[in-house]
């Protein structure tokens, strides 16, 4: 009697099939940050440098500019409780951000 060698199984996952089911189980929220009257950019910029730190300075500088001359910027689209956690470390920063559903 001949034996069956078992094959492995192959299972093959797209990456957007990752990302969809990612988003379903973690909703994603941006962190939008204002301009304001009151901070100097480069307090806005190292703020930004302090709180992302995946951020590059070109980056930061990008995102401070957008608010100041637009009224608002994305800072970054992440899970909520990322999104919350950034958004408590900018505010510590004495900065006006929000959080809202992508």
């Amino acid at each position: 009697m001949a034996q069956r060698q078992c094959q492995p199984l192959r299972l093959e996952i797209r990456p957007e099939e990752v990302v969809r089911q990612r988003s379903s189980l973690l909703p994603l929220y941006k962190v939008i940050l204002f301009n304001d009257d009151y901070n100097d950019m480069l307090h806005v910029v190292a703020a930004l440098l302090e709180t992302v730190n995946t951020l590059t300075m070109q980056e930061a500088t990008h995102i401070m500019l957008t608010a100041h001359l637009n009224g608002n910027a994305i800072v970054i689209v992440c899970p909520h409780e990322l999104a919350e956690y950034y958004q408590e470390r900018l505010l510590g920063y004495a900065l006006t951000v929000t959080i809202e559903p992508e």
